[in-house]
């Protein structure tokens, strides 16, 4: 039998045949993903991400979900008229609104994304950073210097945490399993404290513990942008820190980014900002030569 080059070539057996070696690839691999945003608040745009990550899961991919809320929290907080600031970015928690917060995150948004997921014809099981101690964490410390007297001033952010340990053994029994895990990130203290832990870091963490093959941050951005605002769609963590250094990445990109960093310094293979407003980004991001977003990993 011989090929018929003049006849047609259907663009979705393309897309397939380009799709199953990266398939191949990542198959009995653990995914992390980090999902909030606009894409969270978007009916349309959950039900996609409910069915791709079902999808990964029914391929032989290991998919971990740890999702934020802070639009859902600052809502919750306003109606119980809690007065609520930032202080670089970081929600100042004390034990008033750590309380909404823990609600919020391991409640309402935690159990509607499982239930999507399950909807989809997936498995999900709903977790907290307090479950099985999955994330044990500390008072996150931060300083600023004075303008005046250039003193470096400690800035007392409450009961916002960082992970300082993953409890893996949980996760990896998961991945033996057809359950997908969903983690609000919710940290315990060693004293039994409960922490309020940024989404980025909490996927961070989990990412580098579990030795993932990829991180994939779904933010309300392209990717990282160059000088001329075009997406990049790979850099090194030299240009990553370089970036950084002469201003071309700046803002709220820079925290997604060190997180990216630090957990390809810890030995996770690449990290990738992409953007999570776009339909199937994940898909297009793990199963198509071009990707979906930023790639960031060492070179060489």
């Amino acid at each position: 039998m011989t090929d018929h080059p003049d006849l047609p070539i259907h663009p979705k057996a393309v897309t397939l045949s380009e799709a199953l070696p990266f398939m191949r690839q990542y198959a009995d691999k653990t995914i992390v993903v980090k999902y909030g945003g606009h894409a969270m608040g978007d009916a349309a745009l959950g039900d996609r991400f409910a069915r791709d990550i079902v999808l990964l899961k029914q391929i032989g991919i290991h998919p971990i979900v740890v999702h934020g809320g802070g639009p859902q929290i600052g809502q919750m907080l306003e109606r119980l008229r809690i007065k609520s600031s930032f202080i670089d970015g970081l929600r100042v928690t004390d034990k008033e609104t750590v309380e909404i917060v823990e609600m919020v995150l391991s409640g309402s948004i935690n159990k509607q994304l499982v239930m999507s997921i399950n909807a989809a014809g997936g498995m999900a099981l709903g977790l907290s950073g307090k479950d099985a101690n999955l994330i044990t964490a500390r008072k996150l410390e931060r300083a600023r210097q004075e303008t005046d007297s250039h003193i470096e001033k400690a800035l007392d952010l409450g009961f916002v945490g960082e992970p300082v340990a993953i409890n893996t053994s949980i996760l990896d029994l998961l991945a033996k399993s057809d359950i997908i895990p969903v983690i609000a990130p919710i940290g315990v203290g060693l004293d039994g404290e409960t922490y309020n832990i940024n989404a980025d870091t909490a996927a961070g963490a989990i990412a580098a513990a579990m030795k993932a093959t990829r991180l994939l941050m779904l933010t309300d951005t392209a990717g990282v942008l160059d000088k001329d605002k075009n997406v990049m769609h790979e850099i090194s963590v030299g240009e990553a820190r370089s970036m950084i250094a002469d201003g071309t990445i700046y803002g709220g990109m820079i925290p997604k980014i060190e997180t990216c960093l630090d957990a390809v310094d810890q030995g996770l293979e690449a990290a990738v900002i992409l953007d999570g407003r776009k339909p199937h980004a994940l898909l297009l991001e793990l199963f198509l030569n071009e990707g979906a977003g930023t790639l960031i990993r060492h070179h060489g």
